[in-house]
């Protein structure tokens, strides 16, 4: 729930603006942000009352943990307790309390987006490198090692289509001198010479498009980890969580995206082929306040990605490479 929504929650007489929902066992309730969390959380088995409160006369906002009225006979006593867990959302204090405490679903706190099945093993995966080498920048530079070298196979595919059509580049220029401005002779004149050349321009789209849960899902591990708060790289990075305080990645990103491009076929007329060429400087000011891990997972994957492109292009330099 977000606290713009709380405002509308349903008036409820004597008890304000309220959501509430009933918790059979093991539940819990709190406040929580990128990195911080405040929650209460119920014994092992106990059922309550789960209330999100919005008192609209003090603005405040407010959650509660509500349990069921028990009665105490004359000379019995009784007792309750639970747990509050206030601080940082380090995964593994989280999954530890899960597993040891039984608390559900306690590990789902941290915010893994769309493709948590593969974000929650990426993250084991680079605290697992960062305990090796000690240093969260070469854990990124590792892990970033790591996922390109598993989707290798599929990326090959993609270079190999880039790179055959970059050969095709001459002959497609003399294409556009002979037919003009006729689209449908141009198209019909492109099948037939991609046909010749056993080239298929689309052969390189499939790929990419089954990588790209892969890369949103290690964006969002650098993204929601905790572990990059006050985390130092090398030399001037003191903190892979902010923005590089000289903007020096950013720069060397865009760079590494521009000479990337050049690897690359020319896309589309003129107009479209200037939009892309002005991609480089567009992304440079975006990452300009990115936090530095993400603009160092980009730039290592940038590097990997030409580096794999200038193997292929060797390749087919040397023999005919089929898609």
């Amino acid at each position: 729930i977000d606290y713009s929504d709380m405002p509308d929650f349903p008036v409820v007489a004597g008890d304000g603006a309220i959501d509430r929902v009933e918790v059979s066992e093991n539940g819990w309730i709190g406040f929580t942000d990128k990195y911080w969390m405040a929650t209460l959380i119920a014994a092992p088995g106990q059922a309550f009352s789960s209330v999100a409160k919005y008192t609209a006369s003090n603005d405040t906002y407010q959650t509660d943990m509500r349990l069921p009225v028990m009665e105490v006979g004359p000379g019995a006593t009784i007792s309750s307790a639970s747990s509050l867990f206030a601080g940082a959302k380090v995964a593994n204090t989280i999954r530890a309390y899960q597993n040891e405490r039984g608390i559900a679903n306690f590990y789902d706190s941290i915010d893994w987006g769309w493709f948590y099945f593969l974000t929650k093993p990426m993250f084991w995966l680079l605290n697992f490198i960062h305990g090796l080498v000690g240093n969260m920048g070469w854990a990124i530079i590792g892990l970033t090692l790591v996922i390109k070298t598993l989707v290798l196979p599929l990326a090959y595919k993609s270079y190999v289509s880039m790179s055959r059509m970059k050969k095709l580049q001459p002959e497609m220029e003399k294409l556009k001198e002979r037919v003009g401005d006729d689209r449908q002779a141009m198209q019909k004149e492109m099948m037939a010479l991609y046909k010749k050349e056993g080239v298929n321009p689309m052969g390189g789209c499939l790929p990419m498009i089954v990588q790209i849960p892969v890369f949103i899902a290690l964006y969002w591990v650098l993204m929601e980890s905790v572990d990059l708060r006050h985390s130092p790289f090398i030399f001037w990075i003191q903190d892979l969580s902010v923005k590089d305080p000289y903007f020096i990645l950013p720069l060397i990103y865009g760079a590494s995206m521009f000479l990337q491009q050049r690897l690359q076929p020319a896309v589309g007329d003129p107009t479209q082929q200037k939009i892309m060429q002005m991609m480089p400087i567009v992304f440079t000011f975006m990452f300009l306040f990115f936090a530095s891990g993400l603009v160092l997972y980009w730039i290592v994957n940038n590097s990997l990605g030409m580096l794999q492109q200038l193997m292929i292009n060797r390749q087919i330099d040397r023999a005919d490479i089929k898609t």
